[in-house]
């Protein structure tokens, strides 16, 4: 290693970087990253400046459009962003939001009483990335225009016309040689800005792609805000009582809002913001709703003795099985608790939140009691399942201490004590199990065979998982228990690899497994510790020459590049991992050289909490639309 010991470190090594040179230098600490995420926050910064717009009461509708070069059009109908001479910088103001960091109009509490950047760097950081941005103004009787490429004006502040209109309309081609590449996800921005639509009652957000054939046009539009917010996301499942509960409150500017809907499931689903942004890591809003529904519920059990006095309280997990919720607060002086902005950190706001819900909670339940009843029916039986649970639990760690090991007996454990080298496959059948065993690298890699119909967690309480016999040896395996006792820090492999078959019991498997490491163990997805293996699909020889492709694409390629007639090989379909010699599975999905495997992300929360609750839940229609959606999609089905 040279340390370049010879070096001189003197006044001539201080660089500094003049404009928006630093954003190019070092995209990421602005944009997070210069990925796909990254690609997608530039919009979603443009966007957020016309949301800051109708919050203030500036603005009620926002077109965003994607172009066949996947550059992006964001038009709103605001009050426009001030062209005159900056009273400072003496250059027209269009040019200072665009050009210069730090610099916006929500430093003050003047123009914008609240808003999701606080920050001033979205315009000019979006300017800094593009090929180029093309900015029009409607303001003042006339259209102004100016452009800029890579990041420098390139035109000054020019009037194209007249106009009754006000707005601003921004048009920007992301520089190819910042991200990795240049393709926007239409789904994704459909999700992200359905969101931002809910969160602002009345504002219309219009999305368009103009990419496919038939120009696709999606408009987000909901009067009822947040209530509809939790219709939509209760839509598939069945609610305890038809309209959400709403409640509305008001403190020194700080705004709450909340919305709450109970449905038959065994999951919570509690999802908060602050000023539009998500708190994905919650905060004193958050703890606030918990720790008041907590205390209103119990308070009414007891006051109708519905608790008996011998009895003891919920707890705050029986109060929020199968709760829907939105947690909205809008504040002027938002304290974020790191520079994400994951989670809320103004101390008042817990307090006011907790008041809100107390007082309008125990209202709504005093003029409701019917869907009071039905509430807390369901809250004690969670209590009763929970406490089920609980005995399992205990029963299960008893037996633990007095057989010889804890480890299921199917169980070929590696050598290797260190996790973060580790790695266990899950296998579908004894028979692939087998295999697996025997291919394998025993240093390494653990494996774990399933046989059997296996749970739908979906379906079922913490009680009934406990007591199941599939999946209790994949906790024990794995060793971090599960629910409030799970603990990422036992976890005996850093890589847990599903291997199923590549049929549609391969794909029911797989999906099972993932429902319930979501539901039960959701820090491995976080943390990225799932994988999917990839096993082939054909294996193509000819005299003495053989290889393996994964999809019917990549035999049609093999055949090609060797020169050879399909008809004239020996062209073998596995129906399933059976079918494959040890040596055959170790060189295809297990030697970590050779294989390919498929991490499993979560990018999108509510997105997948919507796809788990329609793909394994009760109700039949939902699920059968999501299939016919996405059926054409489907590669390598084996039917």
């Amino acid at each position: 290693m040279n340390l370049n010991h010879n070096e001189v470190y003197d006044e001539n090594q201080i660089q500094v970087l003049e404009g928006l040179e630093a954003v190019r230098k070092r995209p990421g600490m602005y944009i997070g990253s210069t990925s796909a995420r990254g690609l997608h926050h530039l919009v979603y910064e443009i966007v957020a400046n016309s949301v800051d717009e109708a919050l203030a009461g500036r603005c009620s509708s926002i077109t965003i459009t994607i172009r066949k070069d996947n550059s992006i059009i964001v038009e709103d109908n605001g009050s426009g962003i001030p062209v005159g001479p900056h009273p400072t910088l003496g250059i027209p103001t269009l040019e200072v939001v665009h050009t210069v960091l730090h610099a916006g109009g929500k430093f003050g509490t003047g123009a914008y009483t609240v808003s999701g950047g606080l920050h001033g760097v979205g315009a000019s950081v979006v300017n800094a990335l593009s090929e180029y941005l093309e900015v029009e103004v409607c303001r003042n009787g006339k259209v102004y225009r100016q452009r800029y490429e890579y990041g420098k004006p390139v035109t000054g502040v020019e009037i194209i016309g007249e106009t009754d209109r006000t707005g601003t309309k921004t048009t920007f081609l992301p520089d190819k040689t910042i991200f990795d590449e240049v393709v926007f996800d239409f789904d994704m921005m459909l999700r992200r800005y359905r969101e931002m639509a809910f969160l602002n009652a009345g504002l219309k957000i219009t999305l368009i792609d103009e990419r496919p054939q038939e120009r696709v046009e999606k408009v987000l539009h909901y009067e009822g805000g947040i209530v509809s917010f939790v219709k939509y996301l209760n839509k598939n499942l069945e609610t305890l009582h038809e309209e959400p509960i709403y409640f509305f409150g008001e403190k020194d500017r700080t705004q709450v809002e909340i919305a709450m809907q109970y449905n038959d499931g065994y999951n919570e689903n509690i999802y908060s913001y602050a000023n539009n942004i998500a708190t994905t890591e919650g905060g004193t809003h958050l703890t606030g709703f918990k720790s008041a529904i907590t205390k209103v519920f119990n308070d009414y059990a007891r006051k109708y003795n519905i608790i008996k006095d011998s009895e003891k309280n919920l707890s705050g997990e029986d109060v929020r099985e199968g709760l829907t919720a939105i947690i909205s607060v809008k504040l002027t002086e938002p304290q974020f608790e790191g520079q994400t902005k994951t989670k809320l950190g103004n101390s008042d706001v817990r307090g006011l939140v907790e008041s809100i819900v107390t007082e309008k909670l125990s209202a709504f339940l005093e003029e409701n009691p019917q869907v009071a009843r039905l509430i807390l029916d369901k809250c004690l039986t969670a209590a009763r399942a929970r406490e089920a649970a609980r005995k399992a639990r205990e029963l299960t760690r008893r037996k633990s201490v007095l057989e010889s090991t804890t480890l299921p007996g199917k169980l070929a454990d590696c050598t290797s004590t260190d996790p973060s080298e580790c790695e266990i496959y899950i296998v579908e059948g004894d028979s692939a199990g087998g295999s697996a065993k025997q291919g394998r690298d025993r240093r390494f890699q653990a494996i774990l065979p399933l046989w059997g119909k296996m749970l739908n967690v979906e379906k079922a309480r913490i009680d009934k998982v406990y007591n199941n016999e599939k999946l209790m040896p994949v906790v024990t395996a794995l060793g971090t228990s599960i629910g409030e006792d799970f603990d990422i820090t036992k976890l005996r492999y850093h890589k847990v690899i599903i291997m199923a078959d590549a049929d549609v019991d391969g794909s029911h498997i797989r999906t099972l497994l993932l429902t319930f490491f979501y539901r039960y163990m959701r820090p491995l997805v976080e943390n990225g510790h799932i994988y999917i293996a990839q096993p082939p699909l054909y294996r193509i020889t000819k005299g003495k020459k053989e290889f393996y492709a994964y999809t019917e694409e990549e035999l049609d390629r093999i055949a090609a590049e060797n020169g050879w007639d399909k008809k004239e090989c020996t062209i073998q379909r596995f129906k399933g991992l059976g079918e494959m010699s040890s040596e055959q599975l170790w060189e295809t999905t297990m030697n970590p050289e050779t294989r390919s495997i498929l991490k499993v992300d979560l990018e999108d929360v509510i997105s997948a909490e919507e796809v788990f609750t329609t793909l394994m839940g009760e109700k039949v229609e939902p699920r059968k639309e999501f299939i016919q959606a996405y059926a054409r999609n489907v590669t390598n089905l084996d039917i």
